[in-house]
């Protein structure tokens, strides 16, 4: 009896993951979505812990299980309650990682009871040692991987590459994939030493893997990594028989693979050049040419050429983040609107530091998801556009990608907002942004720089709008 209604807790937290992440897909919902699944994942491991049996015996240790689950729900809420939108995605990568932790960890535990069945003559099934092995390969890497994206976007550490290193990642993870092949194909030879030499291999290649990637690529390396750590999970499924581990794995791999080849698309860039280009790094390129000079606007200019155009629109990027201007934002939007303004967001899939990070800090603000265009839409309706207000945009904006094939994101997608009739751009300083290049927008004569903290800009735009 209790077995079956186990396999009806898994069904149950089965179909909730998919339908959860079926209404992730548009923000009305995606709150709604986000509980569903979770209340399928706590149906999930509540029924495993009290109904999961083994010849007959139950789990037991539940002072052990339910102190973790306490001490992992606090420390969960608290990091997530206080995270500022600009941490986000940090706490991705850091909790990204822990999922690769725990993928790794199962595979450990499970080759300590298999090392331990082979000492008393036991025989193994060679699938078996294939995803105890695969598991602890692709998990390890998520995890450390995820731990260096997390100290990058962080600021803690820089991007760091030395000569050949790309050879020397390719011979680490051969020996990875060479030792693992030995130990699956003859089981006898196991040794805890050759075993756990794989994992600390494992854990150089991650941190080597995501060590040389530039800024300007770590939304793709954050999808790709999330994408490692639903393949570790889903092989943990596999170990234990688990249909909600690998339902909830095999979702996360497959939407983190299907991601990272659209964030892929969106730059114009094949993944084996993102993982290998190192593109964006932390040191400014030198322009060849000179750029000229570019020409500045008062805020109260500002404010009268939005407020008698016809159309608007706002480029976010992450200096909007930064700046924790997002709801500031929402309020010049409403109070052009009220004068018979038509405003717009225009969204570039890459903007930010992680996937739909513009969207996730718009919702956050309440803007209205119409409003919020994507960049084939957008670039369809700037040549019609009075005024563009790019709020800490760079790369994304950045006219080079289509005119020079010298620049180091040639080739990639960006919006269009040179065709308007006019762009305001708001940063800090004449600094590069985070591929670390120079941007010509910046010089071009319809373009005016408003420089200032974007949610002090903000503020004094909407004072100003309110006087006129």
């Amino acid at each position: 009896m209790d077995l079956s209604i186990l396999i009806i807790c898994y069904l149950v937290g089965s179909v909730t993951f998919i339908i959860g992440l079926k209404m992730l897909s548009h923000p009305e919902s995606a709150r709604k979505g986000n509980l569903l699944a979770a209340g399928g994942m706590a149906i999930s491991v509540l029924g495993t812990i009290f109904l999961y049996q083994e010849d007959g015996e139950k789990l037991g240790n539940y002072p052990w299980i339910f102190s973790a689950l306490i001490i992992g729900s606090v420390l969960g809420t608290l990091a997530a309650k206080k995270v500022k939108m600009t941490a986000m995605p940090e706490m991705v990568s850091l909790f990204n990682g822990m999922g690769g932790a725990c993928a790794s960890l199962i595979s450990i535990v499970e080759f300590d009871h298999l090392s331990h069945l082979l000492s008393r003559g036991g025989s193994v099934h060679s699938g078996m040692l294939l995803i105890i092995f695969a598991g602890l390969i692709i998990g390890t890497v998520s995890f450390s991987g995820s731990m260096v994206a997390w100290a990058k976007l962080n600021g803690r550490i820089k991007d760091f590459s030395f000569k050949g290193q790309h050879i020397v990642n390719l011979f680490i993870f051969a020996v990875i994939i060479g030792l693992s092949a030995y130990l699956i194909i003859f089981p006898e030879h196991i040794s805890d030493t050759l075993f756990y030499t794989i994992l600390v291999l494992s854990v150089v290649y991650g941190l080597f893997f995501v060590l040389p990637i530039g800024g300007a690529d770590m939304p793709v390396v954050i999808s790709l990594l999330n994408s490692f750590t639903g393949v570790a999970a889903a092989f943990g499924g596999f170990l234990y028989d688990n249909p909600v581990m690998l339902t909830g794995g095999i979702l996360v791999g497959s939407a983190g693979t299907i991601l990272t080849i659209l964030m892929c698309k969106a730059m114009n860039r094949p993944l084996s050049n993102v993982l290998i280009g190192s593109f964006g790094g932390s040191s400014a390129a030198v322009s060849g040419k000179d750029q000229g000079s570019y020409k500045q606007i008062s805020i109260s200019d500002s404010a009268v050429v939005m407020s008698y155009a016809k159309k608007v629109m706002i480029v976010p990027g992450y200096g909007l983040a930064v700046a924790q201007a997002q709801h500031v934002c929402h309020e010049l939007e409403k109070l052009l609107s009220e004068k018979g303004v038509e405003v717009n967001y225009a969204i570039h899939p890459v903007a930010g530091r992680m996937p739909g990070h513009m969207n996730v800090l718009l919702a956050e603000a309440d803007v209205d998801y119409a409003r919020l265009l994507e960049m084939e839409q957008a670039n369809d309706e700037f040549p019609q556009t009075d005024v563009v207000l790019i709020l800490g945009a760079n790369d994304v904006v950045n006219p080079a990608a289509k005119t020079d094939p010298a620049s180091p994101i040639y080739g990639m997608p960006v919006l269009n907002v040179e065709l308007s009739k006019m762009v305001i751009i708001n940063k800090r300083s004449m600094n590069p942004g985070y591929a670390g290049i120079e941007n010509e927008l910046f010089f071009q004569p319809k373009s005016s720089m408003l420089f200032g903290d974007a949610k002090s800009v903000l503020q004094q735009l909407v004072a100003e709008i309110k006087t006129l």
